[in-house]
């Protein structure tokens, strides 16, 4: 059942919003959307989390008659995608930081755009940082430890202290099944190795949720080192 909300004084105030980001997060708060739980960009609105968002069909209609020129996409693999993400986020985001975004990533600015406002922190792509986004994707980092392997290297534990992983536990066949609904240029993997790939090849299809417990092994192993030093 649709929540409630105030809408007496919008009939007033309409006129004085423009499409300006600071007045399309202003009207939303008004009509009772919580912004944390969205991303936005000029010309479209993504639910991250419909529940908490709270941004009912009634409150999308509210908000279309004032700006009928911004879309509000409700894509349930997006909101499984934030979900994913999130995870990662929460432990790894330092309120208020500033946090160093790489260039050209769609998928990323729009997965970072709400911490802006749930962790007040600043997202910028030049001059000093206290964070940097590594946009690894759950492919790559799975390749990566096949790689090591298979070198000899045995694993090696890649993260640094500061930076932060968004995609880290999302795969590549979310991230461009979303991106090609959205209209938006699909990724590719960075690792190329042959062997490793195949290998992945390999199990994906006699085991298509290995990746995520490939890398819970992982994390478990270098937990279990750092212990023991």
């Amino acid at each position: 059942m649709d929540l409630m909300f105030n809408i007496s004084g919008l009939a007033e105030t309409e006129k004085e919003f423009t499409t300006s980001k600071r007045d399309v997060l202003k009207y939303l708060k008004l009509i009772g959307v919580d912004s944390r739980f969205i991303s936005y960009t000029p010309e479209k609105i993504y639910i991250n989390n419909l529940r908490f968002s709270k941004f009912s069909r009634k409150r999308e209609a509210t908000f279309n008659k004032q700006f009928p020129e911004i879309k509000v996409v409700r894509n349930k693999l997006f909101q499984k995608i934030c979900a994913k993400s999130s995870k990662h986020m929460a432990l790894e985001i330092k309120p208020n930081s500033r946090i160093l975004m790489p260039e050209d990533n769609f998928m990323i600015e729009i997965l970072m755009e709400p911490y802006t406002r749930k962790y007040g922190v600043e997202l910028v792509h030049d001059g000093e940082y206290d964070l940097k986004v590594n946009p690894i994707i759950l492919d790559d980092e799975v390749n990566n430890i096949f790689e090591s392997i298979f070198e000899g290297d045995g694993l090696n534990f890649r993260r640094d202290d500061n930076e932060i992983y968004p995609l880290a536990n999302v795969s590549l066949e979310w991230i461009n099944s979303f991106l090609e609904m959205d209209g938006q240029k699909g990724l590719d993997c960075e690792n190329k190795n042959e062997l490793a790939n195949s290998f992945s090849e390999f199990l994906e299809d006699v085991a298509p949720q290995y990746k995520e417990n490939v890398v819970k092994a992982s994390e478990y192993i270098e937990k279990k080192l750092e212990a023991e030093k």
